[in-house]
């Protein structure tokens, strides 16, 4: 089923440390319980691409959240903001899962949320995923797209923003986790993937990953050379129907 009745439009939100923080929202005005979704965005920043994404969930049914995860880098252009996260050595991991629970919290306030809540990331946004998935309460469902670093290979890749190899987060996974991940990517390679899926079945966990012959890092965005349609199309599908049954079906 899809919707087309939804407003969208800027917000703020109390997120890590109670800061306020900016956010893009789109919310279902057809009544009726829903759930939730919060957009993390990659490392890009808080761009267009990722405002279409929050208005396709709601589309699809969810009230949906993409918090700018720079918030307190800007304003500026999302090039710029970004460029100054990146000279700055990126977001601190604390401070991250601090703004999704916020944002969490936010979409279960709302009138109409029927108080399940999943959450979405893309490249950097997929690293934070799956963090939320294993560090933050409360998260019902998970969509690591291509989330690079979640492997690390080389320790000295972590840093004071970045201290803890996501993995090592795995046994404290508590709600299902989809991956989607390209076979041509080199951040996760499928070697990454392979090793993240190793953990996750021997810890017993409920995640399903999905790879892709022919596609690479990014492989969604239809701006860039790496878009794959046939691919891109089928995994949405996957996406869709693994959150009707973790965020629609069972509640």
């Amino acid at each position: 089923m899809t919707y087309r009745a939804f407003v969208a439009k800027e917000t703020t939100f109390a997120g890590h440390g109670q800061a306020t923080c900016e956010a893009y929202a789109a919310m279902l005005e057809d009544g009726g319980p829903k759930p939730g979704m919060v957009v993390i965005h990659h490392a890009p920043g808080w761009d267009e691409w990722s405002t279409e994404v929050t208005r396709k969930f709601a589309h699809h049914g969810y009230n949906a959240i993409c918090p700018n995860l720079y918030t307190r880098n800007g304003p500026g252009s999302p090039d710029d903001v970004a460029a100054k996260v990146r000279a700055a050595g990126g977001v601190a991991d604390d401070q991250v899962m601090g703004d999704v629970a916020g944002a969490m919290q936010w979409l279960r306030a709302q009138p109409g949320s029927n108080g399940r809540v999943g959450v979405i990331g893309f490249c950097s946004g997929g690293r934070h995923t799956f963090l939320a998935a294993c560090t933050v309460p409360g998260v019902d469902a998970a969509v690591n797209c291509w989330g690079g670093n979640v492997v690390v290979d080389d320790k000295s890749q972590l840093t004071p923003m970045r201290p803890v190899p996501p993995i090592d987060y795995a046994a404290k996974l508590a709600c299902p986790l989809l991956g989607i991940f390209g076979n041509d990517d080199r951040n996760p390679s499928p070697a990454q993937v392979d090793r993240l899926e190793e953990e996750l079945k021997r810890l017993g966990k409920a995640y399903e990953f999905h790879r892709y012959g022919g596609a690479g890092h990014g492989f969604f965005a239809y701006t860039r050379e790496g878009y794959r349609q046939q691919q891109a199309m089928d995994a949405w599908e996957k996406v869709w129907a693994f959150l009707d049954r973790n965020l629609v079906k069972n509640r």
